[in-house]
């Protein structure tokens, strides 16, 4: 395992599109004004006749993208995610999702990305959202090599995607395990007493907690569920079974995502652990980086760290 830090997935993400878009013609980019903050640049001066801009205008956005789809492109669908997921919430359910056309959605600088700017620019309902949505699937990959595999993947994925990639330098957590598969969790530390499951840039903060509880003897098993949807409850309750702390770590409202799905498999199938959700609760958020805002809310290693002692401790 390193610690060595990588790109932001979002580089990864675009230098990824740009690899397969010239080997596949049909393959079409549209963006809401969001060419330069998806590091679109370079993929628009290589491939000028497979990108389209259709300015700030989600909405119009993902009904484009549809049209496109249906004419046979395969399309990904670039806009921030915050306004993605809500200005066009209802293009994504009809045009998309219910019409079944295959577009990836790509919600850029996805969670509290946006830091200072403010509660209006974060994305913190999304997976509650497409959760409820029918035929579509929701991905967030945790470090540079699961978002190479996931856009790999999302070309040839026969139905609706939205794929989330927050904006800052992302470690390296997936080691010598390079299997990744849409729809299937991924270990990144395996241990006996307690689960670590988290989605995204979060992942990370996880896995830093982990090596925390090992210097105290706890032992954690860290796990990528990096698609949200489908959730992979199989992988979860196999693990949950063994462990006596459970902890869901996401940059997300803690209303509708991980943490929810999570409890709502524990208490269908009677698994008795300590379980807690950490995540943004109902409330005014304060302003601050990325960084600032998830350590307030209990999502630094450290804090991670110490819940999990206080849970053992009970």
């Amino acid at each position: 395992m390193s610690n060595k830090t990588g790109r932001p997935n979002l580089e990864v993400f675009a230098e990824t599109l740009l690899i397969e878009a010239k080997k596949n013609p049909n393959i079409m980019v549209a963006t809401s004004d969001s060419r330069g903050s998806g590091k679109l640049v370079l993929y628009g001066k290589e491939l000028p006749k497979q990108i389209i801009e259709v300015g700030i205008a989600e909405q119009n956005l993902v009904g484009v993208s549809a049209g496109l789809s249906a004419a046979g492109k395969k399309v990904f669908a670039v806009s921030p995610a915050s306004f993605l997921t809500a200005r066009s919430l209802e293009q994504i359910k009809a045009d998309i999702a219910y019409s079944d056309h295959p577009v990836c959605l790509i919600g850029i600088s996805a969670g509290i990305s946006y830091g200072q700017l403010g509660s209006t620019h974060h994305s913190i309902h999304d997976y509650a959202v497409l959760r409820c949505i029918n035929n579509i699937s929701i991905v967030a990959p945790a470090d540079n090599f699961e978002t190479s595999e996931a856009i790999k993947q999302a070309v040839n994925f026969n139905s609706p995607l939205y794929l989330r990639f927050g904006k800052k330098p992302m470690m390296d957590i997936s080691n010598e395990n390079k299997d990744f598969k849409i729809g299937k969790a991924k270990f990144v530390t395996k241990g006996e007493d307690v689960l670590l499951i988290a989605a995204g840039e979060t992942v990370q903060r996880a896995y830093l907690a982990a090596q925390l509880l090992s210097e105290k003897n706890i032992h954690a098993t860290v796990i990528s569920m990096h698609t949200i949807k489908p959730f992979d409850a199989k992988t979860f309750l196999t693990e949950s079974k063994k462990s006596k702390v459970i902890i869901s770590i996401e940059e997300h409202s803690i209303y509708g995502g991980l943490g929810e799905q999570c409890a709502s498999l524990l208490a269908q199938h009677n698994i008795n652990a300590k379980f807690q959700i950490l995540g943004i609760p109902d409330e005014y958020m304060i302003n601050g980086t990325q960084s600032d805002v998830l350590d307030y809310y209990n999502m630094s290693p450290e804090k991670i760290s110490n819940t999990v002692i206080s849970l053992l401790a009970k």
